[in-house]
């Protein structure tokens, strides 16, 4: 029974919950005792309380009235506030701190009807310093990526249906690919981040993990008001755009055989493929990406500097007293070219349905003290834009690696149907299910 719950994705589930064939009460055990066979391996848990989930789950079953999201579990990452559950951020300055509110999004869910099952682990304040132990569910000497690690490793190795996760950097959609899962980075602030830890205000975004990409537009509907369903284009109605990009870094052999995989896929079925290349102006947006994060990471991290310096990683140390030497000015005019290639992006961009960018530079990296790079995920969180990663291939030794959609700023639900699309198109309408 466990097992046969646990294989099921978040849009499965709730229709077995809505019509009450499932309970939330054996649905929640199910997903308890997943994690007590197998988070000692993977730990990708910060705080799970048994009882209270228990007791939230019967409460659930009382519940005459059901929402969108009744009965759900959803891990949330702990850089997010939750009202009866500690929020610590992986840092010991926050070391068993209980918060008396949840954040807003935390709120949107519980209001939807979904169980919060517990507290994912996160690299320190969801952003450098100290690493989580989490590790990759497909090798377990390997990172799951950062700085959402718990929540792409839970979905991945199906402790929970559902995690929420933040990103600044690539921190949704580089998880997701070493992990194999589905993810969503909506479009900047279309999901509120009050009560999230900020770390760069100007690029911190709400985001979630699923098993498929129906259960990303699940949690996409709750969480907008103005959301409407996303159309499912015809394979020889879709448009893609393939983008390479070179001047953001170099891609391992992984992930150039997962381009040209998906590009192969793609033209066979029927799909317009064209292949992509953004002018010159989009070559600077990685170090322009640092730079804003960095700075606006002083005044994020100020108060601990202040108040905690021998417990606050030597990492935010230097932020804080801009040891890069950024000034305000390179600040200003990173801002004013950010927002100059947003405006051309949007415009390049609209001529497709989505266009398809490596997520990583390759398959997780072995160890868990680099949790890598997000230099192909950085620019795409600078310009604000809709990404989805699609868990699209593995590699003869079992490591998935995966792609990202990208669209225009507020395109979010083409970009879904679009994944749903290519989902179906590969065959990968459940991640924990396909395998090469």
């Amino acid at each position: 029974m466990q097992d046969d719950l646990m294989h099921l994705t978040a849009s499965q589930l709730q229709e077995r919950l809505q019509s009450r064939e499932l309970s939330v009460a054996e649905l929640a055990k199910a997903c308890l005792e997943r994690i007590e066979a197998r988070d000692s391996a993977v730990r990708a848990w910060a705080h799970v309380d048994r009882e209270l989930v228990l007791a939230q789950a019967r409460e659930l079953d009382r519940t005459l009235v059901r929402g969108p999201l009744h009965g759900l579990p959803i891990g949330i990452k702990d850089v997010i506030l939750t009202k009866d559950m500690p929020t610590q951020y992986n840092s010991p300055i926050y070391r068993d701190s209980h918060p008396t509110m949840d954040a807003a999004c935390v709120t949107i869910l519980r209001a939807a009807g979904a169980l919060i099952l517990g507290k994912t682990t996160t690299v320190e304040f969801g952003a450098t310093g100290r690493k989580p132990p989490t590790r990759n569910p497909h090798d377990l000497k390997r990172t799951p990526g950062g700085s959402s690690s718990g929540s792409a490793a839970a979905v991945a190795d199906l402790h929970v249906p559902l995690a929420l996760g933040t990103q600044t950097g690539g921190s949704i959609i580089r998880p997701a690919s070493y992990c194999g899962v589905f993810a969503m980075k909506p479009t900047w602030n279309r999901v509120s981040n009050e009560g999230a830890r900020r770390f760069s205000p100007s690029l911190d975004t709400i985001g979630w993990f699923a098993r498929s990409a129906e259960d990303l537009a699940l949690l996409f509907q709750v969480f907008d008001p103005d959301s409407s369903a996303h159309s499912i284009a015809e394979p020889h109605e879709l448009r893609i755009g393939l983008y390479r990009p070179t001047a953001w870094g170099t891609t391992e052999q992984a992930t150039q055989a997962a381009l040209a995989a998906a590009e192969q896929r793609l033209r066979d079925a029927g799909v317009h493929v064209e292949e992509l290349t953004l002018p010159s102006d989009f070559d600077a947006l990685v170090d322009e990406h640092r730079l804003i994060m960095l700075t606006e990471a002083r005044s994020s991290f100020l108060a601990e500097f202040r108040t905690h310096y021998e417990l606050l990683h030597e990492s935010f140390r230097e932020q804080v007293e801009n040891r890069n030497g950024y000034t305000y000015e390179s600040l200003r005019a990173a801002y004013d070219h950010a927002a100059k290639c947003r405006s051309i992006f949007d415009r390049i961009a609209a001529d497709f349905d989505a266009i398809l960018a490596p997520s990583t530079v390759g398959e997780a990296p072995v160890g868990l003290a680099d949790t890598g790079s997000f230099a192909f995920n950085g620019p795409w969180t600078l310009l604000h834009v809709p990404c989805i990663n699609v868990p699209c291939y593995w590699t003869k030794d079992g490591l998935p690696v995966g792609l990202t959609l990208v669209g225009p700023r507020f395109s979010d639900e083409r970009v879904l149907g679009t994944a749903v699309r290519i989902a179906m198109l590969f065959g990968i309408r459940d991640s924990a299910r396909w395998r090469p």
